[in-house]
């Protein structure tokens, strides 16, 4: 029996890609940078899912992503300006202001309330998921809410599960399921703490073979049937 439930925030509960794009534009406009179209909106997210797997793999600090990203865009797209760490700051606040949920996500946590646990496990910045779960009513529903700039590491590693499980309090890892979208850090992360996991795939992406996936679900939806224990797609 599943008893407590391990959300991804970004590109799970909320829809990040919608909110990169209007925080991207809104801090643009802050700093008089001309308009930023949906063509560089879209060149930036590439990049930054690239710098993202860097972290993940350990070959940079949170620090230097959050800056180094923006300025290696700017670069690119041939922009003067060189205040990476102002223009990050910014760009977080617009990011957690922005709330879009995925697939009526408030309402499922909202309903799974009292039911079982219910928390975040995040790599997104403390200033913007703390400013996310408030704006959007998530954090009064979670049971806790671990980033990892306060653990001190990132998903995949176990060294950000480790604490989480300690804190949660005694389960056994079978009765814990992880729901994220990232093969790399969600499915990854849960298979290295050999915690069970949902991949959160609307996309009907390929499964991965060399990664152990309990259920692979196409709307959030689906982990009501799994709670249920009614068969839903599995690894």
């Amino acid at each position: 029996m599943i008893r407590a439930l391990l959300w991804d925030l970004d590109n799970t509960l909320l829809d990040f890609p919608a909110a990169e794009r209007i925080a991207l534009q809104a801090t643009f406009a802050d700093f008089g940078l001309g308009p930023c179209s949906e063509e560089q909106v879209a060149r930036f997210s590439a990049l930054n899912i690239g710098w993202w797997q860097r972290l993940e793999r350990g070959e940079i600090t949170k620090a230097e992503l959050l800056t180094g990203r923006f300025l290696a865009f700017f670069q690119r797209e041939g922009i003067s300006f060189s205040n990476g760490e102002a223009f990050n700051g910014a760009y977080q606040d617009h990011l957690g202001d922005t709330i879009i949920f995925l697939d009526d996500s408030y309402r499922l946590v909202q309903d799974l309330k009292g039911a079982v646990k219910q928390y975040a496990v995040t790599n997104g910045t403390r200033r913007a998921q703390v400013r996310k779960l408030a704006k959007s009513g998530l954090g009064d529903l979670l049971d806790g809410v671990f980033i990892s700039e306060e653990i001190g590491a990132e998903k995949p590693s176990e060294d950000f599960f480790r604490p989480v499980l300690q804190a949660i309090g005694p389960y056994e890892k079978e009765e814990l399921l992880l729901i994220g979208d990232s093969l790399t850090s969600d499915m990854e992360g849960g298979h290295r703490a050999g915690i069970p996991s949902c991949w959160y795939n609307p996309k009907g992406l390929p499964k991965p073979s060399h990664l152990s996936i309990r259920y692979d679900i196409r709307h959030l939806d689906e982990v009501r049937q799994i709670l249920q224990g009614v068969p839903v797609q599995k690894g």
